[in-house]
């Protein structure tokens, strides 16, 4: 197992140095370019759409789609998750401080990206036995025609149904289990579980019951937890400040000061950022455009707008949130990782109370990602094998929570990067090839 964890992350680290890293945020930089900053000229737009009718009691879901705010909800269950507790821990551990700088500037040309993936979502929507459907298998079909359209659109398929609908979700399950175990000294087994038998009962009611449970979930969880942080924040409030030095200087010069990480280069410094950055937000991946494809508005600007707000909402504030008390806690060089170093820096601050927030934080962010996660899964298995062999896909993904929850966290993290980061490539192709049908759109 050593062995092969060693081999899956050699592989990732092949992936993400040599391709990704300048892929993801060349896409980004170009779609920032391309449609003259849409992240800032759209954003009060997508501001208005979210918050300016928000509700927890919205339209029920249908064969025809969701709201606007359910489809967000969706997507935003699918971004807030562990990349913001445990892929943050991980960054900052790897990175050091500076990691979370290049978070920032990932996430920042990510809203492009992201605004770029639910135009075309919504413009290549279709209808498949009188349900409406979408999501990238659709447009990297109508940015590359005949066979190769075929071939792409169908790897990616299958790398999504594996990197989220399967390896993700025992990302979230493993994160979970150890929250609990950490917390509560509970069994890693009993908790994979719950966990899975709560899954199996949502996915068994479809699109309708998934809609109804991330637009209350969400919203409540996310408030929980900022609150949680904030009030950390304030009682470190002397440390802030040499906390946003040490991001700003150790982005660039990792050796520049005390509280950096011993070793850490400027590359792993943006790599970690880069790539904990992504399994957060998600822009670029191809996840949430499956999510924008079914809300119901008038124009697809529209949801590209509400994308947005969908990576503001999961980095600029949940995020790095949860950076800022890390590095204020000064627990970083220490040796901690994961769920145990986020479950440590709240101790400091709730005592006996911090490991039981983050647990039940983590509980939340990670099922609600496990509930975004299925659906965008469902959608490339429903298109590959029809939707009578749905019920193969739910049971295949209950038993990968079920086994996510007991397996060591360096096999879950590594897998989960390396399939990732594949499933991104012709996502991102297809987006580059259909960047003028996105800038005509932008126009209208």
């Amino acid at each position: 197992m050593t062995i092969f964890t060693a081999a899956i992350e050699q592989a990732s680290d092949i992936l993400w140095n040599s391709l990704l890293l300048f892929l993801l945020v060349g896409t980004g930089v170009f779609f920032t370019i391309r449609l003259r900053g849409v992240q800032l000229r759209r954003f009060g737009e997508g501001f208005h759409r979210v918050f300016g009718n928000f509700t927890l009691r919205g339209k029920k879901a249908d064969d025809q789609g969701m709201s606007s705010f359910q489809a967000l909800a969706t997507a935003i269950a699918a971004q807030v998750g562990t990349g913001n507790i445990t892929g943050c821990a991980t960054a900052l551990v790897s990175g050091g401080p500076g990691a979370l700088f290049w978070v920032w500037v990932s996430a920042f040309f990510g809203m492009a990206t992201i605004y770029a993936e639910a135009v075309l979502a919504q413009r290549y929507r279709t209808t498949v036995n009188g349900k409406v459907t979408g999501g990238p298998a659709y447009y990297i079909r109508a940015a590359f025609k005949g066979t190769f359209g075929k071939v792409l659109a169908g790897v990616f398929s299958v790398l999504i149904i594996l990197a989220l609908g399967f390896m993700g979700n025992m990302v979230q399950s493993n994160s979970i289990g150890d929250a609990f175990h950490n917390a509560f000294g509970m069994s890693h087994l009993a908790v994979g579980i719950v966990v899975a038998a709560i899954a199996a009962f949502i996915f068994l009611g479809g699109v309708q019951r998934i809609a109804a449970v991330t637009e209350k979930i969400v919203p409540i969880m996310a408030a929980f937890y900022i609150v949680g942080c904030v009030v950390i924040l304030v009682m470190n409030y002397k440390a802030l400040p040499n906390a946003f030095t040490q991001i700003f200087v150790l982005a660039f010069n990792p050796q520049a000061m005390a509280g950096g990480v011993a070793g850490v280069t400027v590359q792993q410094a943006m790599r970690f950022g880069v790539a904990r950055g992504l399994f957060s937000n998600e822009a670029g991946m191809g996840s949430t455009p499956h999510a924008h494809a079914l809300a119901k508005v008038n124009h697809p600007r529209e949801q590209g707008a509400v994308a947005i707000l969908g990576v503001f909402i999961d980095t600029f504030v949940v995020l790095t949130l949860t950076g800022l008390v890390l590095i204020t806690s000064g627990l970083i060089p220490e040796g901690l990782t994961g769920t145990a170093l986020t479950q440590a820096a709240f101790s400091q601050a709730f005592g006996g109370f911090g490991p039981v927030f983050i647990a039940i934080c983590m509980f939340f962010f990670a099922f609600s990602t496990i509930i975004g996660w299925y659906f965008f899964g469902q959608s490339n298995f429903k298109s590959l094998f029809g939707e009578k062999a749905l019920p193969v896909y739910s049971v295949i993904v209950v038993v990968f929570i079920l086994v996510g929850s007991t397996l060591k966290v360096d096999l879950v993290w590594a897998m989960a990067d390396f399939f990732n980061g594949l499933m991104a490539v012709p996502n991102l192709l297809a987006l580059l090839a259909l960047s003028g049908v996105v800038a005509a759109i932008d126009k209208e």
